[in-house]
């Protein structure tokens, strides 16, 4: 299978990293969707608060690789950890292990009309919390160098 990445997104040559504005606008993402995700377990629905945990984990992967490495993920998303291991360092590495609890997810919070359980809802919201988390960190790190 052939690896496939896309350069971060950017901006105007104005900005001093184009690369740190595309990381920090993709892990804005990840943050209001994990919101929407603690709103909905709030709530009581499960299916949203699971699909936008996952939802929320792949933003902030994408976050974290555009803040270490200025790619992101183009691909099937089961690969996608795998990647970010690669390219994103202690990051990608810590993250990765809360992609992989998300991604089963994906597929069954979109299509399957199986109910998601309280607490395989409530993992993925931890799981989205913790990934999101890492993705705010690089975001740090990464302005902090500059």
């Amino acid at each position: 299978m052939q690896v496939r990445w896309r350069s971060a997104p950017t901006r105007a040559k104005q900005h001093a990293s184009s690369e740190h504005l595309g990381c920090t606008l993709i892990s804005f993402e990840s943050s209001r969707v994990l919101r929407a995700s603690k709103d909905s377990l709030a709530l009581g629905n499960r299916v949203a608060a699971a699909g936008n945990a996952v939802h929320a984990g792949i933003a902030a992967a994408d976050a974290i690789a555009a803040c270490r490495a200025g790619v992101v993920w183009k691909g099937e998303h089961g690969q996608a950890a795998g990647h970010l291991e690669d390219v994103a360092g202690a990051d990608g590495r810590r993250a990765s292990t809360h992609l992989r609890r998300l991604l089963p997810l994906k597929t069954r919070a979109e299509y399957d009309p199986a109910p998601v359980t309280d607490a395989e809802a409530r993992r993925a919201v931890l799981a989205a919390e913790r990934i999101v988390a890492i993705a705010e960190h690089a975001v740090m790190s990464t302005s902090a160098r500059e």
